[in-house]
């Protein structure tokens, strides 16, 4: 199998995160210098194939598929249609996940219910309900997700604080354990305009590396 092909695989499923040229290296035990020439090439067939709806970007030295720019409208159509209008209960769960445990990753999603995340948490930024928030300092930096303030205008909440209260989130109890949310191995950087309003679990304890 061609090594475009490997690296494109691999970059699908990483999904909205992306994955970095190091990391695909190590990963298919590949010289860097030609995964960097395979990805030019993968990036070049992708951008003159007609037929492709999505195109390959780098941002930060992390590798991802987009959808062509051309079709934005077509997405922002089907994203704001009756068909997609109402939210699956997986939609729903991991919405609330990010509403009550933000900032918090895909792979910390993920584990809370037990199956892959990255189709619902594209359904939800594709709906604006969440976005991305910073990233954490970890291997990979991977990508923090908070709610927006379409999110807090649609369920009519002044501030995070205003969520009713829940049983701390445990939807997978098999696999979920207090680990998973014990942050002092990382840092975590937000982005400029995210206020500690917009994130109220990230308290003084926790910005000194302490556990929530």
């Amino acid at each position: 199998m061609e090594l475009i092909t490997r690296l494109h695989g691999i970059i699908f499923v990483t999904g909205i995160e992306g994955v970095s040229r190091k990391d695909l290296a190590a990963s298919l035990q590949v010289p860097l210098n030609q995964v960097t020439e395979a990805l030019q090439q993968l990036q070049l067939n992708l951008q003159e194939d007609p037929l492709s709806p999505v195109e390959l970007v780098n941002y930060n030295d992390q590798y991802r598929l987009v959808t062509k720019s051309e079709l934005a409208p077509d997405v922002e159509a089907y994203a704001h249609s009756p068909f997609t209008q109402k939210l699956s209960r997986a939609a729903v769960e991991t919405l609330a996940i990010v509403a009550y445990r933000q900032p918090i990753t895909r792979m910390g999603i993920d584990e809370i219910r037990g199956v892959s995340s990255i189709t619902m948490l594209q359904k939800l930024l594709a709906r604006d309900l969440i976005r991305e928030i910073g990233r954490l300092e970890a291997p990979g930096r991977p990508v923090l997700y908070g709610v927006t303030d379409y999110f807090m205008d649609y369920f009519g909440l002044k501030s995070l604080e205003d969520l009713p209260n829940i049983e701390p989130l445990n939807l997978n109890d098999e696999v979920t354990s207090d680990e998973l949310f014990n942050t002092k191995q990382w840092q975590i950087s937000l982005d400029d305009e995210v206020s500690y309003q917009d994130a109220p679990f990230l308290d003084s304890d926790l910005e000194e590396g302490e556990e929530d």
